[in-house]
């Protein structure tokens, strides 16, 4: 194991707080359970906090400009009404973020990696005047994009379940990768994926459908991920705290009940889980467990809407489908939006970003409705939304907080300080020490044929989501087993393959290999004071090897790196 006093001299020498720094801080903080006590007992206890929260004033619609898709006109809308509210509340903001902090967070927030040393250098080298615009259009046409919006979304599709042990997962994985990087429009994905038939082999999209084999995961994944509501708790009564009640959680459910799910069989077992998938029938479906005890049932009805016919021989799913990613539907577009929001914020207009209702309001209610507005005219154009998003200079600003807005964080004075999700840090490291190409070859031999994480990077993501369903962007949910995982990893502590990355000739100079190093880490160039102190350190080291595989391993285990800034 690396001696913690190496750690913290390499810290001081990088201006850069370890990861044992940070999790010392982390064990200190109140957990998730504990916030949610204290926000529970809290509101039991406040009267004031029971109120619902509505704008003082009807929101008036922002008038959108006419004409063809303009990215750059609807950044300046969101920076009008950003900066609006920020004047409003007298809050200031903070200035725009220098290139190296730009270029290393756009790379992890689209691509789900950092840019590679030649690629940090060749931006913060270039003098074009538009050279964030072109790189924001180079990364949405990486196929890391779809990558990582299949990293985002997969977990919500498919439940981490014993019961989904036998399903097939990189089917739908692919499926998600594809579609993304197709741009193919979000009403004509959800509508794919809502109405999905077939095997597994002829369509991956029924995947969902193996993976949530039971009506009420069904409605609760659909109306959550989709539509932006938890409508769970009126599974069994009326919502406590919105209007649903529990007829219109079985009107929805309503709209499955004819799904006819396969039981995916165990693969050792002859079972070929390629010719599994889902049928709707015209009678309610028999399959073991589909309906819960509680299951109800009622005439099939949009929520908040009427009750719909469906005759026996009409499949229900395309009429639930077309009612969803209808431009005027009232929460689709606004679900969209608000998810992207957060995922390039740390926080969405309206937070849980899967929760929207009354008495929830949107932190720019005006703003959050002409960019649903936009986003359902323009096709449901998802990479325009990413786009429009990163040209706005509220993306684009220091996550440093200046003077009297470092309290802020629902007006977007600053940007957050996101956390990398455990597959954009195994990337990342695995590019920083070339692990890459290893990396992809060992997943090669070593297929999910059944379902379960078997590769190296799956379990990575296992283990440093610790317990955690989901990630989440602003929380740090890693403890001392993950930190000590980094510190004693073989990869990253003295790994000679890494250093020979950085430096392919003895002579080479401290300053220049320094430079590779940090520019393929941490996307910026050494200080002066860091070449100095780090010269020093290589050449007092037993090796150069050796002095250069510790000041790897330093920056790689320093919260600069594990963070998107």
């Amino acid at each position: 194991m690396k001696p913690f006093r190496l750690l913290a001299a390499f810290a001081v020498t990088l201006g850069v707080t370890i990861c044992l720094g940070d999790l010392t801080t982390a064990q200190d903080a109140p957990t998730k359970a504990d916030k949610k006590a204290k926000n529970k007992n809290k509101n039991k206890l406040d009267p004031a906090a029971q109120a619902p929260l509505r704008p003082a004033v009807p929101v008036k619609p922002i008038v959108l400009p006419s004409g063809p898709k303009d990215a750059a006109a609807l950044a300046r809308i969101i920076d009008a009404e950003v900066d609006k509210a920020l004047a409003a509340a007298k809050v200031a903001t903070s200035p725009a973020a220098t290139d190296e902090e730009f270029v290393r967070r756009v790379y992890l927030d689209v691509t789900g990696v950092i840019p590679t040393g030649e690629q940090a250098r060749a931006f913060l080298d270039s003098k074009a005047e538009d050279r964030r615009e072109k790189l924001i259009d180079d990364l949405l046409a990486s196929p890391n994009f779809g990558k990582r919006l299949a990293d985002v979304w997969f977990p919500k599709l498919f439940p981490r379940d014993s019961n989904n042990r036998f399903v097939l997962r990189d089917p739908l994985v692919k499926w998600l990768t594809d579609k993304f990087n197709a741009n193919t429009p979000w009403n004509v994905f959800v509508f794919e994926l809502v109405t999905a038939t077939g095997t597994v082999e002829e369509n991956p999209a029924v995947t969902y459908y193996l993976a949530n084999r039971s009506v009420d995961k069904l409605t609760d994944g659909i109306t959550q991920h989709f539509l932006g509501i938890q409508l769970q708790c009126a599974q069994c009564h009326n919502h406590p705290f919105t209007d649903w009640k529990q007829t219109e959680y079985w009107g929805m459910a309503e709209f499955f009940a004819r799904v006819r799910p396969d039981n995916p069989k165990n693969a050792n077992k002859g079972g070929d889980n390629t010719k599994v998938g889902v049928q709707e029938t015209a009678a309610r479906t028999k399959v073991k467990d589909f309906f819960p005890e509680s299951a109800k049932q009622v005439a099939p009805k949009f929520l908040g809407g009427a009750e719909v016919k469906i005759a026996a021989t009409e499949p229900a799913r395309p009429i639930l489908a077309r009612w969803m990613t209808a431009p005027d539907n009232p929460f689709f577009a606004k679900a969209m939006v608000n998810r992207t929001w957060a995922a390039l914020f740390g926080s969405g207009f309206v937070n849980p970003i899967d929760d929207m209702h009354d008495d929830n309001p949107a932190s720019h209610p005006a703003l959050l409705d002409a960019m649903a507005r936009d986003f359902g005219r323009n096709g449901f154009d998802v990479k325009f939304l990413y786009k429009s998003i990163l040209l706005s200079k509220a993306y684009g600003r220091t996550s440093k907080p200046a003077a009297g807005n470092d309290k802020d964080e629902a007006l977007f004075s600053h940007q957050a300080v996101k956390v990398m999700s455990p597959e954009q840090l195994f990337d990342s490291l695995a590019q920083a020490t070339g692990l890459s190409q290893q990396v992809a070859a060992r997943q090669a031999k070593n297929p999910m044929a059944k379902g379960q994480p078997s590769g190296p990077r799956d379990q990575f993501v296992n283990f440093f989501l610790a317990g955690a369903d989901a990630f989440t962007p602003t929380e740090y949910e890693a403890g001392i087993p993950q930190a000590l995982r980094l510190m004693n990893s073989r990869q990253l502590a003295g790994n000679p393959q890494a250093v020979r990355l950085y430096q392919t000739n003895a002579k080479d100079e401290p300053r220049a290999v320094l430079e590779k190093m940090f520019l393929a880490t941490l996307a910026r160039r050494p200080t002066p004071a860091e070449v100095t102190r780090l010269t020093n350190y290589v050449q007092g080291a037993g090796t150069q090897a050796e002095g250069y595989g510790d000041v790897l391993w330093a920056i790689l285990n320093s919260s600069e790196f594990t963070m998107i800034r």
